[in-house]
């Protein structure tokens, strides 16, 4: 369909332009015709109506990456290195609830893992697994969460393209057949909005997949740093001296059923 269009589009350009040359006087001889230059402004006006949603999707576009960028390649968001030999030397000593107290404090993916992991130490190493990729799983959905709308926007900037050039194309053969050919001015700016609307959608969609592929490729290469990091840090846990153990200050609602404390107390 975009090729059907873009062809009546490039016919209508030419005819447009074959009756523009045919009105306009004839040159004097030696001198060359003038040329107007359309600027960057006039250009997207031609866009008509959809460049007001493509203009939003492009400033959008702008602030997503910048905010994946931020998310997913600063260290300090993801795997921090002062962090890292922090949690490491506290586990060294057996001060985990250093080591909860400071990552709870800290502001990164990696402090974030690493406090869940801690608290679920007194419940075993399954519960210490089972807890970890939860965990995981959730901050691969905050940093997800964002970055996936560059995806929508790459696919729905072209099509808003192609609604304008579909528009375009209308208001092209209205001029048509309204005034049949004496008005090529008209039949111009129409193929003027044919033709920027859809390069306008695909400007936009292009980057924003590109943005969209490289900053998810990176989110997952951080977090996979991440389970490494954790995973060299808990070998050779002491679980069975940690069983039972309640560190940190989430709170527990759980408790024996009523039935088994009416009958502990007969």
């Amino acid at each position: 369909m975009k090729r059907t269009a873009l062809t009546f589009a490039l016919i209508l350009a030419a005819s447009a332009a074959l009756f523009a040359e045919e009105a306009s006087p004839t040159a004097k001889p030696g001198e060359a015709p003038a040329v107007h230059t359309k600027t960057l402004w006039e250009q997207i006006k031609e866009g008509g109506w959809v460049m007001f949603p493509i203009g939003a999707c492009s400033m959008l576009t702008l602030y997503l990456i910048g905010d994946g960028f931020i998310r997913v390649t600063s260290p300090k968001k993801m795997l921090p290195g002062d962090q890292v030999e922090m949690v490491k030397n506290l586990f060294r000593h057996g001060k985990y609830v250093d080591a909860y107290d400071y990552c709870k404090a800290q502001d990164s993916a990696f402090s974030n893992v690493v406090r869940v992991a801690i608290s679920s130490l007194g419940e075993g190493k399954a519960a210490t697994e089972e807890a970890i990729v939860t965990e995981m799983t959730k901050e691969n959905s905050r940093i997800q969460t964002f970055v996936s709308y560059l995806s929508v926007i790459g696919v729905c900037t072209p099509m808003i393209g192609l609604l304008g050039t579909v528009t375009g194309m209308i208001s092209a053969f209205a001029v048509l057949g309204s005034s049949g050919i004496g008005d090529p001015s008209g039949l111009s700016a129409a193929i003027g909005e044919v033709l920027v609307a859809t390069a306008s959608g695909l400007f936009i969609a292009i980057p924003a997949f590109s943005a969209y592929y490289w900053l998810r490729n990176r989110g997952a290469k951080g977090l996979h740093d991440i389970q490494d990091t954790l995973a060299h840090m808990l070998r050779g846990m002491p679980y069975d001296k940690l069983a039972g153990a309640r560190i940190g200050d989430e709170e527990i609602v759980a408790a024996d059923p009523e039935w088994w404390v009416a009958t502990e107390n007969h």
